[in-house]
């Protein structure tokens, strides 16, 4: 009678667990216990670290455009102490103008730091360079206005507008003493990014812009 009332409890035991198991199958634990991989903690959020802030990852001897004074160089980084604040800094010399800028790494591209248009962007700034000048019929002074925004916005396809509608052909009235430093300030922005881009000297360059502005006077 003991056997019989021990064999009886033991099957009771075991229906009782196999109601434990979920209806699909094998034991699994069911999808939505799992722990989702975008609750886990970040490294960069645990309690003592800073937090990494995303900069612009230029090298030492790499060619950029500071939209301001055109094409640049990265001579190096380095850091310094500025009221107690170390800050690290890409020294960027710009050759031709016999100038040294510091910027801050961590403002490089709110200042509008870049680097070199890609050979597309080259591409179809010298298709724009074949386009038809588009000349707006405004005062001069904010025309002028206008071109040296673009001038200074750092745009390569921006900057051949500008060479575009200020170049004057042989049988074109000569520009003004205005238009022409905008325009040589844009052709030389635009010379100098070529150069840069497809590693020849300014001279080969401005020969490229000037082959694309004749073919328009044709």
């Amino acid at each position: 009678m003991a056997t019989q009332q021990r064999a009886t409890a033991q099957k009771a035991s075991q229906q009782s667990k196999s109601k434990a198991v979920p209806p699909n199958g094998g034991g699994k634990i069911p999808q939505a216990t799992k722990v989702p991989q975008a609750a886990k903690v970040p490294q960069t959020a645990k309690k003592g670290q800073k937090p990494v802030l995303k900069k612009l990852d230029f090298r030492a001897n790499e060619f950029v455009v500071y939209p301001a004074h055109g094409v640049g160089k990265i001579e190096r980084i380095e850091e310094q102490e500025v009221a107690g604040i170390k800050l690290e800094l890409f020294v960027v010399s710009f050759e031709k103008d016999k100038m040294t800028l510091r910027v801050p790494t961590g403002k490089a591209k709110a200042v509008g730091l870049r680097r070199l248009s890609s050979p597309d962007i080259v591409k179809n700034a010298l298709k724009t360079l074949k386009g038809r000048a588009r000349i707006k019929r405004t005062m001069w002074s904010r025309r002028a206005q206008e071109y040296e925004a673009k001038i200074n916005s750092g745009d390569l396809i921006s900057i051949a507008e500008v060479v575009r509608d200020l170049h004057r052909g042989g049988d074109q009235p000569e520009q003004s003493y205005s238009e022409r430093q905008l325009y040589e300030a844009a052709l030389d922005r635009f010379a100098r990014e070529l150069a840069a881009v497809e590693k020849i000297d300014e001279q080969a360059a401005l020969k490229q812009v000037e082959t694309a502005l004749t073919r328009v006077a044709a």
